[in-house]
């Protein structure tokens, strides 16, 4: 049998190295399950792989199917996996960790265990939206204990993993969330996600501004931050000391120098997220509070637009354009 999919041979620009068409229908191994895709997610770090950023060309497989994160229905279970799970909705994370085929296909083949039952209050299109970003996310947020009664700075809080930083700290009680963004268009997203305050770090001072929010020069406890070597002196200008910066990317500066002697008087802990080196019961807990805030739809969702397969070169060069707010999704129906 034969499956529609996009895939690349070579790593490049979308346009030259995304090609459509057919391949063999994957077969379940050992300790996993095949999944009708319903519904596939573009990730920034999709679109990175796939251009061979930072040097990265190399293809460690001669033909990749792209993205990690997806959501159909299990149709089919290999060995050592209860055949009760056929039927099951579910949503897909890290299919392309260590493997060449994702979720830009009709059909993915993925371990149990990253195949997560879908609330059935929770559509195709909200289980695409979670793996990388929402996982990432309670990564940041809950990593280094609770957050109730605490001040959280999301930094990036209209960006894909900083709007569901947001919710989720709201979630967890913090006393107060504010979210940096740059655009006005991004300042009602995280309005939405439900920030306290947002502030335009364009147009207003980060620093003063928070200051002035609080009336005190060191007022938060928590940094979520989505450009660590950019933001470093704004974020130990602001916490307190013992306070927490969680940080999942830094593009703008991929190398930062540390402070270390200020952020050593404040006793400062930085915690480096990167969700395909997070440890198994760090999974499993995102993986439960996500089920669990589906379930009970807790979570809103910001999706940018719609493609079909046929669409996949548009939908990676939206991504990659980083003018874009919310998710790109792919259906596969």
């Amino acid at each position: 049998m034969k499956m529609k999919a996009a895939f690349y041979r070579s790593k490049g620009p979308a346009a030259e190295v995304l090609q459509r068409g057919e391949l063999d229908l994957p077969q379940p191994a050992p300790g996993e399950v095949r999944v009708r895709i319903k519904v596939s997610a573009v990730n920034p770090s999709d679109t990175k792989n796939r251009a061979g950023h930072r040097g990265n060309l190399a293809m460690p497989f001669p033909l990749i199917i792209p993205h990690q994160d997806g959501s159909g229905v299990i149709e089919a279970v290999g060995d050592s996996v209860s055949e009760r799970r056929i039927g099951e909705r579910v949503w897909v994370y890290e299919a392309t960790l260590g493997r060449a085929l994702g979720t830009c296909a009709e059909y993915c083949c993925v371990p149990s265990s990253k195949a997560i039952p879908l609330p059935d209050a929770a559509d195709f299109e909200a289980g695409a939206c979670m793996g990388i970003p929402a996982m990432t996310a309670h990564r940041c947020v809950f990593a280094d204990g609770s957050v109730r009664g605490q001040r959280v700075l999301v930094l990036g809080g209209a960006g894909a993993v900083g709007f569901y930083a947001v919710q989720m700290a709201k979630l967890g009680g913090a006393a107060c969330v504010l979210a940096s963004v740059s655009r006005p268009e991004q300042a009602q997203a995280a309005i939405r996600a439900g920030a306290d305050h947002v502030i335009n770090y364009r147009s207003q001072d980060l620093v003063a501004s928070c200051r002035e929010i609080f009336a005190e020069d060191n007022p938060i406890d928590r940094v979520i931050d989505v450009a660590f070597g950019a933001n470093l002196s704004h974020s130990l200008a602001l916490l307190r000391v013992r306070g927490v910066i969680a940080t999942y990317a830094s593009d703008a500066v991929p190398e930062p120098s540390i402070p270390f002697w200020p952020m050593l008087a404040k006793d400062l802990t930085v915690r480096f997220v990167l969700v395909y080196a997070m440890g198994e019961e760090a999974h499993r807990a995102a993986a439960e509070y996500i089920s669990e805030a589906l379930s009970h739809n807790r979570l809103i969702h910001q999706i940018y637009k719609r493609y079909q397969l046929d669409d996949v070169v548009s939908a990676h060069e939206d991504c990659e354009s980083m003018k874009i707010l919310g998710k790109v999704l792919i259906h596969l129906d």
